[in-house]
């Protein structure tokens, strides 16, 4: 099992890897406040569904929907693209099927990082075919360059170079979760 050692200028050393701050815990919370303050205005007299991609997203919606001042409910999918992985696999596979009912219902995806755009799409697949009355996505990170296939996200918290993540919900082999902050894999590792 790697050690996860924090230095003194913030680095984390995770076995041979070492991992750099790209996002505090400040800036992800005032960041979150915003788009919760937008998706209140856009949804005004509405009931959305929030749907979580879990794992990754679990702390993301559970975050965002303390900044919402409309009534809503919660849902989640759980996905699997990455494995133990630092790359996607390039295959979705469905672990955990939604309890509620999408059909003419305001759904709004919640996503940790959008990579490629895989998942979404996989996800949009699954949910058109049931008629909502609208579908959004609201994702955390995105990675432009990254994207490889054609999905709109609605509410993006923010851009990122296509580098390797951890903390606030993002793992690496199931870990690191925990991290309050968003740390970056140092020399353009992938």
């Amino acid at each position: 099992m790697p050690k996860m050692n924090n230095s003194d200028n913030g680095k984390l050393n995770i076995g041979k890897d070492i991992f750099v701050p790209l996002l505090s815990e400040e800036v992800l919370q005032n960041r979150i406040k915003e788009l919760g303050e937008i998706i209140s205005k856009d949804y005004f007299g509405k009931v959305p569904v929030f749907i979580g991609v879990l794992n990754g997203a679990f702390l993301f919606l559970s975050d965002l929907i303390k900044n919402v001042s409309v009534e809503c409910e919660v849902d989640f999918f759980k996905l699997s693209s990455y494995g133990d992985e630092k790359i996607s696999s390039g295959k979705v596979k469905l672990l955990k099927e939604l309890n509620c009912e999408v059909a003419g219902r305001d759904v709004i995806i919640v996503e940790d990082i959008v990579d490629s755009g895989l998942s979404m799409k996989y996800i949009e697949d699954l949910i058109f075919p049931h008629k909502p009355a609208s579908m959004r996505i609201a994702a955390l990170l995105t990675k432009p360059k990254s994207l490889r296939y054609d999905v709109k996200i609605d509410y993006i918290g923010f851009q990122i170079e296509s580098n390797f993540v951890i903390g606030y919900g993002l793992d690496y082999a199931q870990k690191y979760r925990n991290l309050r902050s968003i740390y970056v894999l140092s020399d353009g590792e992938k």
